[in-house]
């Protein structure tokens, strides 16, 4: 059975797409998702409030954002940003915080109905927590919040019966396949992976790849972060530990294949062996804008897809041996405690070593499989220990690319 509960939000009009307008908090709003989240609510005035906005070292564009949107509070995480945001900001009567803290904290708003939690990596989990325990509906675009403590997320959220809806859209399209199926064993899950830019390539090849070239995913338009982890084939991984929490079912029951033209989002097969699959052109608005109208779906003008464009969908079998951190996303699984959070720990550091030309393509699984056996195992972690393992970690691999 599903591990999440998915209640529904009230109509201001049955059988209609006439929603109550939903307050929002854009958690990484001047990323990738951040971006096209508001979008989204620009083409939908009519159902959307922003309440908070925030971002980590982009302070321009969030003054631009903020002027635009007329957000109740922004907040610049990088301290050092503060002052420019403020004089911008505060005569416009738009309030301005700074800091780790500040971005934890304002999840508990009063005035938040939603908190769409955009941001990259790791940063994600405490914010996250907060507005779990503040009962807010959560849209989760940050995989890294469930890799790192899946099991202790999703038993809060089930304590605090707050909803968590997948903004990934592979997530995204499992939930869409189960909704009005809640009641129905799932038998097996499967995720589509596009393969990134190097599908095909042998090892030899990939041990001189550049960042340019890694940066250039053939279907999708995503932040510099998530495209190396595409390219490595992690991000899959991460999301095989996502769909595990999200959906409550074993390792066993899920399959990764390989689906070059971004097409099929996902698959669903249920005990009688029917399947579902969700489908669409890869536009990330999409399931920002699902997860942010559940359970209702407003009209949106996005590109359609045509069958005459795409007379034939493809299918492979993922190559482990070649890429790696795939193989090693599903073991970290099978072993659980904190061995996740060290496989994330490493592979935002060794990600951020080759897009600073410090390390090689290849050489990121390097980091991570030293940082995993290297770093203290514990078998039943808190959230102390998620933090000293995060903290551990981000040391150990730091050396390793020196």
């Amino acid at each position: 059975m599903q591990t999440l509960t998915f209640a529904d939000c009230s109509f201001e009009k049955a059988g209609t797409n006439y929603m109550k307008k939903r307050n929002i908090a854009i958690l990484g709003s001047t990323g990738s998702i951040g971006t096209q989240a508001l979008e989204v609510i620009e083409r939908h005035p009519e159902n959307f409030e922003i309440e908070v906005l925030t971002a980590q070292n982009s302070a321009d564009l969030l003054i631009e954002q903020a002027l635009k949107y007329r957000p109740n509070t922004v907040v610049i995480v990088n301290e050092d940003h503060y002052q420019k945001v403020f004089d911008a900001l505060d005569p416009q009567d738009i309030k301005v915080f700074a800091g780790e803290n500040a971005l934890a904290s304002v999840v508990e708003m009063d005035s938040i109905d939603m908190v769409l939690t955009a941001l990259v990596g790791y940063s994600g989990l405490l914010p996250t927590i907060r507005a779990i325990n503040a009962g807010k509906t959560i849209a989760l675009a940050n995989k890294e919040t469930l890799v790192v403590a899946g099991e202790m997320i999703t038993k809060l959220a089930q304590e605090k019966g707050v909803n968590i809806l997948p903004v990934d859209s592979e997530h995204s399209a499992i939930f869409q396949c189960i909704v009005g199926e809640f009641h129905n064993p799932i038998e097996k899950l499967t995720l589509t992976a596009s393969g990134g830019p190097f599908r095909g390539k042998n090892r030899e090849l990939l041990a001189s790849v550049t960042k340019e070239q890694a940066l250039k995913h053939p279907n999708w338009d995503m932040g510099a972060k998530i495209t190396i982890d595409s390219a490595t084939m992690m991000n899959k991984g991460l999301e095989v530990i996502e769909a595990k929490w999200l959906f409550g079912v074993s390792l066993d029951q899920i399959e990764v294949v390989v689906h070059p033209q971004s097409i099929i989002h996902s698959i669903v097969q249920f005990e009688d062996g029917s399947m579902k699959a969700q489908m669409g052109l890869p536009d990330m608005r999409v399931p920002i804008q699902f997860a942010m109208t559940y359970p209702g779906r407003l009209k949106a003008d996005y590109p359609r897809f045509d069958f005459m464009n795409y007379p034939e969908l493809t299918f492979e079998k993922p190559d482990v041996e070649t890429f790696r951190n795939l193989g090693l996303a599903f073991e970290v699984a099978k072993e659980g405690g904190n061995q996740p959070c060290i496989l994330n720990a490493a592979n935002e550091i060794a990600v951020q070593g080759f897009l600073e030309d410090k390390v090689g393509f290849l050489e990121i699984s390097d980091v991570i499989e030293n940082c995993l056996k290297k770093v203290s195992y514990i078998r039943n972690p808190e959230l102390e220990d998620f933090i000293q393992t995060d903290k551990e970690t981000r040391a150990k691999a730091l050396e390793l690319i020196k």
